[in-house]
């Protein structure tokens, strides 16, 4: 275990937290007006990392909510069905489980939702009160979240307030989409929850989209130099800035299927490594290694 972890009780070692949706998604890449065959799978950014690590052989667990219907029993039974305990997922008898399309063409992904009135839109504070936070190493997050709702944006704010209490890592992937709220709404929204966080995952292209920069150093400064900042700049490669320096790692060539799903795999890689005590080097690599997993597939996870 790294240094700045603890020590993990009996519990997870890992907790992520966000909306998981069912995903439909052509068999082959294709679009979906023309697809004549599909799947249905579970697609969600905080469910993914937990589906990866769970997969590397750590204990990882997921909160949410889905709705009382086939597609959050599904969600549910899949991850059980690959090593996520999902013993904190609750069940909304009110308001259903989103559903999201992903449509490829060519080099770029169309994703289509379907997710307003949402259970998980829905969740709040109280959602983080069956945690054990005093045996809880690692917390993580995404600004999907605080796009969802105001009740969601409470939610995160109690998580980070509570996980910086009981001494929980936290990590957060800025994950901005634009259908669920603007660049200029969300830039500051982000920045702040970023700036609590230990470790940060962007992308480079959002990063200058939310904050007019891209420039590794220069994110760092202006997040309040977290513990780790990673900003990942696509088939280039990734960088870790730290207090000790900066550290690059180019990214594997792979022939890319689709893109959706990749960001979520390679913060998985880099958080088994950190889980492993692995260093920074290390941790990007795994990162990429996943991440190319993703690439090569139209699923975020293949759940078949």
């Amino acid at each position: 275990m790294h240094e700045f972890l603890k020590t993990p009780g009996d519990g997870p070692a890992v907790l992520c937290l966000g909306e998981t949706m069912a995903l439909v998604a052509p068999v082959r890449a294709e679009s979906l007006e023309t697809a004549q065959s599909f799947v249905l799978s579970a697609g969600g950014a905080e469910s993914t990392v937990a589906l990866y690590l769970a997969g590397a052989g750590h204990r990882a667990a997921w909160l949410s909510r889905v709705g009382d219907d086939p597609l959050g029993r599904r969600l549910l039974r899949q991850l059980r069905a690959h090593g996520v305990d999902t013993s904190l997922v609750g069940t909304d008898t009110e308001a259903p489980t989103g559903v999201y399309f992903k449509d490829p063409g060519g080099s770029t992904t169309t994703v289509h939702y379907y997710r307003s009135g949402s259970a998980a839109s829905a969740m709040g504070p109280a959602v983080l009160q069956g945690i054990d936070w005093t045996a809880l190493p690692l917390l993580h997050l995404s600004g999907i979240t605080a796009g969802l709702s105001p009740s969601c944006r409470a939610l995160l704010d109690a998580a980070f307030t509570t996980a910086r209490a009981h001494g929980t890592l936290v990590s957060f992937d800025v994950n901005h989409r634009p259908g669920l709220w603007s660049a200029e709404e969300a830039g500051p929204v982000l920045a702040e929850y970023a700036r609590r966080a230990d470790i940060v995952f962007v992308g480079r292209d959002e990063a200058e989209t939310l904050w007019r920069t891209g420039d590794p150093d220069t994110l760092y400064e202006s997040l309040g130099t977290p513990r780790h900042l990673v900003v990942k700049d696509g088939a280039v490669g990734a960088t870790d800035v730290s207090a000790t320096g900066t550290v690059f790692v180019p990214a594997q060539a792979v022939e890319v299927v689709e893109v959706v799903g990749a960001g979520d795999a390679f913060a998985a890689g880099y958080l088994s490594g950190l889980l492993h005590g692995e260093r920074i080097e290390a941790r990007l690599g795994l990162g990429h290694a996943l991440a190319a997993r993703a690439l090569s597939s139209v699923h975020d996870f293949d759940l078949v």
